[in-house]
């Protein structure tokens, strides 16, 4: 039987990449909209495992991004980052892991950011809820790695998408001078690492992959 695989945020640039790879692979792939998979609901996240088949792979892919300094930050503003970024992975990776703990099998990945190493201004609540991530899933390589489940993070780097297509000409110029080989990452080339992170790497758990030249 195929493996099964579970990409949350299933309408973003990143996750119909990926989605694809895995595809041509000969996969099983599901990556639902948030109408069908909403991470930030937890009825959502309960009713969808919950008639899903169980998953070998959950890719925790839902994020939004929005700027603000500290002081001008609502307490709003500050919870959806987390709601969606750091607590949907949470929840999504508890639904997904009962069943994998009780057949020994599986695997998390958890997209996060650049940013959650490398905070810029501006970026506070979402840097904060992306390096969230980090914590969460080198955490959970130690709690389940016992029963043979892997756990990794991935931060892509800066990709075209459509977070970052109405990003000003002048700033995609300044972002692209910090990268040494002076290119920026791509959807194709992220979905392939994480492809070979899955299927060529399982010895690897506990770790985070930075995929740019900064």
């Amino acid at each position: 039987m195929n493996e099964r695989v579970l990409i949350t945020g299933g309408e973003g640039d990143l996750a119909a990449a990926i989605a694809d790879t895995f595809r041509r692979a000969g996969f099983d792939v599901r990556n639902p909209g948030r109408r069908e998979l909403d991470v930030s609901s937890p009825e959502s996240v309960s009713d969808y495992f919950s008639s899903a088949a169980p998953i070998d792979l959950l890719i925790a892919n839902a994020g939004c991004a929005e700027n603000g300094l500290l002081a001008r930050t609502t307490e709003s503003a500050w919870d959806r980052q987390f709601e969606i970024n750091l607590h949907g992975a949470f929840r999504c990776a508890r639904a997904a892991l009962r069943p994998m703990v009780k057949r020994r099998h599986g695997h998390l990945i958890f997209l996060s950011s650049y940013s959650a190493l490398h905070p810029p201004a501006g970026q506070v609540a979402y840097a904060s809820a992306k390096a969230g991530l980090l914590g969460l899933s080198q955490s959970l390589a130690q709690e389940v790695g016992p029963a043979n489940i892997r756990s990794n993070v991935i931060l892509p780097g800066f990709l075209e998408t459509k977070m970052t297509r109405d990003l000003p000409q002048a700033r995609r110029e300044q972002v692209l001078q910090d990268h040494r080989l002076e290119r920026f990452n791509t959807l194709e080339a992220t979905a392939e690492f994480i492809l070979h992170l899955h299927r060529s790497m399982p010895h690897t758990s506990g770790q985070c992959f930075q995929l740019d030249s900064r």
